[in-house]
C-alpha cells in the first residue's frame, strides 16, 4: 500500500514548479491514502465541485465569480458545504488573492488554503498525474527487471538460479537494467504494469562471488533505466520436472501470470549447462514482439503442416 500523502508534502514537492504559496490553514493537516482514493466517490482533484467533492478543490476566475455572485446567506451555505467535505486543500489559481470569506473558513477549519501562479488547468493536470502515480496499488516482485530490445522483461526464478549473472550478460550485449532483486511494480492503466527501482537499490546489482556492483559506474548512464512497462515475464528453473505444468514444446504464447489484476505473458525456460540463456532471452523477446504485432510462429507452423496433410490427402 502506498504511503499517505499530506497537504504539506504536496506543497513542498510542487512549490517551485506550480508557484505555490501557503495562505492559511494548518500545514500538517489531513492525509490521503490509496484506500481513500479507491473507496470514495470523490475524485482526486478538480475544479470546484460540491456534489462529489474533490480531495483537492481548485478555484479560478470562473469559480470565484460564481461565489461572488451569491447572496450572503447562499455564500455562507456554499462555503460551509465546501469545507464540511474536508478537502485535503483548496488551491486558488493565477495568483488571485483569496476573498476574505474563504480565508475565514480556512482559518476556522484548519483547511490548507494555497495560491498558485499557474492556471487551474495546469494545476489539475499536474497534480492529478502525481496523485494517481503515488496512490496507485503497487507490489514488489522478486527478480531482475530489464529492458531488452525496448521491451520490459522480468527475470524470475528461485534464488541462485543465475538471474543476476544473466542480467550481466544482457547488459554486456547492450540491454538495460531497471532493478535488481526487488523491483517495484505499479498498475498505471487498466491493462498496464510499470516497474521501477526502489531508491536504495538504484544502480546496484548483486552477483554471487562478486558482491554488490554499481552498473552505472561500470557500464555508464545508458545501462540504467528509471522505469519501464512490464511486457514479459521469463521464469528460470533448474528443475523443469518440478514445474506445476509440463513444458509446452510448440507454443508458449498462451501462458501468463496475473500481477496486480493484469495478465502478463510468461515464458518458462529450463536452465541447463551449455544453454546460452542471453541469446534465448533475446529470441523470446523478438518472438514476443512479433506476437504483439499479430504473428504467431507456432500457429504458422501448424497451418503449414495442415496444408501439407490436406495436399497429401487430396493427391
Amino acid at each position: 500500500m502506498s504511503d499517505p500523502i499530506s497537504s504539506s508534502n504536496i506543497f513542498q514537492t510542487h512549490q517551485k514548479e506550480l508557484g505555490l504559496k501557503w495562505v492559511a490553514g494548518e500545514q500538517n493537516r489531513g492525509e490521503l491514502t490509496e484506500v481513500d482514493a479507491r473507496l470514495s466517490d470523490s475524485s482526486l482533484i478538480g475544479h470546484l465541485n460540491l456534489v462529489r467533492p474533490n480531495y483537492i478543490q481548485v478555484l479560478a476566475d470562473t469559480e470565484l465569480e460564481y461565489l461572488n455572485n451569491l447572496g450572503k446567506n447562499s455564500l455562507q451555505d456554499t462555503l460551509q458545504r465546501l469545507f464540511d467535505s474536508k478537502p485535503l486543500m483548496v488551491i486558488i489559481a493565477d495568483s488571485i488573492t483569496p476573498p476574505e470569506s474563504l480565508l475565514e473558513f480556512s482559518r476556522q477549519t484548519g483547511t490548507p488554503l494555497i495560491t498558485s501562479s499557474e492556471s487551474s488547468h495546469k494545476i489539475v493536470d499536474h497534480l492529478h498525474y502525481y496523485l494517481s502515480n503515488q496512490l496507485t496499488e503497487k507490489t514488489v516482485f522478486h527478480g531482475v527487471f530489464m529492458e531488452v530490445f525496448g521491451i520490459g522483461v522480468l527475470l524470475t526464478g528461485p534464488s541462485g538460479v543465475g538471474k543476476s549473472e544473466l542480467a550481466l550478460e544482457l547488459l554486456s550485449r547492450g540491454h538495460r537494467l531497471v532493478a535488481d532483486d526487488a523491483p517495484e511494480f505499479r498498475r498505471t492503466a487498466p491493462d498496464a504494469i510499470t516497474g521501477n527501482c526502489p531508491s536504495v537499490l538504484t544502480d546496484f546489482i548483486e552477483v554471487r562471488g562478486l558482491g554488490v556492483l554499481n552498473i552505472r559506474a561500470m557500464y555508464g548512464n545508458n545501462a540504467i533505466l528509471d522505469h519501464k512497462r512490464l511486457r514479459l515475464i521469463v521464469r528460470l528453473d533448474t528443475e523443469p520436472d518440478s514445474m506445476d505444468e509440463p513444458i509446452e514444446r510448440l507454443d508458449h504464447t498462451g501462458r501468463s501470470r496475473r500481477l496486480l489484476e493484469v495478465d502478463i505473458p510468461e515464458v518458462r525456460l529450463p536452465v541447463a549447462p551449455g544453454r546460452d540463456l542471453a541469446v534465448i532471452i533475446e529470441a523470446a523477446v523478438r518472438n514476443h514482439v512479433l506476437y504483439l504485432n499479430g504473428y504467431n510462429a507456432a500457429q504458422d507452423f501448424i497451418e503449414r503442416q495442415q496444408d501439407l496433410i490436406n495436399q497429401a490427402r487430396s493427391s
